[in-house]
């Protein structure tokens, strides 16, 4: 009785909204959107947005897939209703409010990627990790680069470099679910793919910055010929704002939130570590890099030791604070970047070739990471397979590389970016099985071993 009460109000709320929609098209043709003036057409798209990505998430992890993908699959749908007749969503795509509200998502987002794990953390996993982390950036990276080169030939080597790196990062939101279900979460296998991940994404941001660097130097009439020591500077730059905002944000930050809880009223504790993300992310975008870095940047240095006397109080930690803004804005970044993807270049064979070869190099790529693992005892195969998935990371870097122009068009062009799109989703759905397969597999050899013992 409870379901069919929940249905009937999921159907009613949908008529509702469509008599929005209807609403809104017959306002828009006569007196200029009745009272609500310009906050009209963002409510309407809001509503659309929040409950395209709700219905998506539900349908896929009905079957065991994460909710993004579902997010990004109802956001190609909506973006390509055109194809069919029906225009009304077209203006979504270029409305500047939603697209500013997708950016302050995904911010929000790398946040809260860095909140799950530590400076201390990442100092603990070890050589191994650091090896996997490397071998899982360079290797994909060069294969992107290659297949980018052979695809497509005409286009400048910096375009080639930028698909090279949007293969480069592991998404560790998405290993990190598989391995939680599978109750692998302790294992060692699992602490190096969570540990090469986190620096996987550290190592990818930067490569991130270092390409978008030598591209807008490039586009500001550097020219071609762009000089080793311009690049050795961006370089620095990234480097040094990571490691700056690491060290000094650390020292910092515990006299920071002292004065902090001297204050009172209400939401101080989640409005001062806004703070520090937001002012991260400015600092990054004023010199030049990605505001997400900054957001990651600020989520490494916010540990929850700095938060004691708040849980002293009575506050929610920082995760449960930040979970609900995260739930608003988070699914608005993905289910755009799903309507940006024109569906018509699916229908192009070379286009999805470029996507099919695209994929092996990504999923290629990351099983060299097996090859930084010299103990027979750990499970190389699961390790490989879980730096497969791109995810979130991928859409990021492909959505901050159609932004990028290079000789007056996209660093990545529609077509590139669909095929990027392909990429990310199968990345991320053969992830989940592999993964499983693989460790319960291992499992199974070792009850088989210990019972011939």
């Amino acid at each position: 009785m409870r379901i069919l009460n929940q249905r009937r109000t999921l159907i009613l709320f949908v008529i509702a909204a469509v008599y929005a929609f209807y609403g809104l098209a017959f306002a828009s043709d006569g007196d200029g959107g009745g009272h609500g003036g310009p906050v009209l057409s963002i409510l309407i798209e809001l509503i659309v947005i929040l409950l395209a990505a709700k219905l998506g998430g539900d349908i896929f992890e009905r079957f065991s897939q994460p909710a993004v993908l579902g997010e990004l699959v109802f956001g190609m749908i909506i973006g390509n209703l055109h194809m069919f007749g029906i225009d009304f969503f077209e203006p979504f795509k270029h409305n500047i409010t939603l697209e500013v509200l997708a950016e302050l998502g995904v911010i929000i987002l790398l946040f809260e990627v860095g909140l799950e794990s530590s400076v201390k953390e990442m100092m603990k996993v070890g050589l191994t990790s650091f090896m996997v982390a490397i071998l899982g950036v360079v290797a994909p990276f060069f294969l992107g680069w290659g297949v980018g080169a052979w695809f497509l030939p005409a286009e400048s080597i910096y375009v080639h470099i930028f698909i090279g790196a949007t293969l480069t990062a592991t998404s560790v939101g998405i290993t990190a679910r598989v391995l939680k279900d599978l109750g692998k979460i302790q294992t060692r296998e699992a602490k190096i793919i969570l540990g090469a991940a986190v620096i996987d994404d550290i190592l990818g941001l930067v490569i991130l910055a270092v390409v978008a660097g030598i591209i807008t130097a490039v586009n500001s009439g550097i020219g071609d010929g762009i000089s080793s020591g311009a690049v050795l500077l961006i370089i620095l730059k990234a480097v040094l704002f990571m490691v700056g905002a690491i060290v000094i944000g650390s020292m910092v930050v515990p006299y920071y939130f002292r004065m902090a809880f001297r204050l009172r009223g209400k939401g101080v504790f989640l409005s001062f570590a806004l703070l520090v993300c937001f002012l991260l992310s400015y600092i990054a975008g004023l010199i030049g890099l990605a505001p997400i870095i900054g957001a990651f940047a600020a989520g490494l240095i916010l540990e929850e030791v700095h938060f004691t006397k708040f849980r002293e109080r009575g506050e929610h930690s920082i995760h449960e604070l930040i979970a609900p803004i995260a739930i608003f804005l988070v699914p608005i970044f993905f289910v755009r970047m799903g309507m940006l993807v024109d569906l018509a270049t699916f229908a192009r064979v070379e286009i999805l070739g470029f996507a099919a070869v695209m994929t092996i190099a990504a999923i290629a790529g990351k099983q060299a990471c097996s090859l930084a693992i010299f103990d027979r005892a750990t499970n190389r195969m699961a390790i490989g397979l879980g730096m497969i998935p791109r995810g979130e990371v991928g859409l990021i870097f492909a959505g901050i590389g159609a932004k990028l122009i290079l000789d007056g068009h996209p660093v990545v062009s529609s077509s590139t970016y669909s095929a990027v799109v392909i990429m990310v989703m199968i990345t991320t759905l053969v992830t989940p099985p592999f993964l499983k397969w693989s460790l319960l597999r291992e499992e199974k050899k070792k009850e088989i071993a210990a019972a011939k013992a």
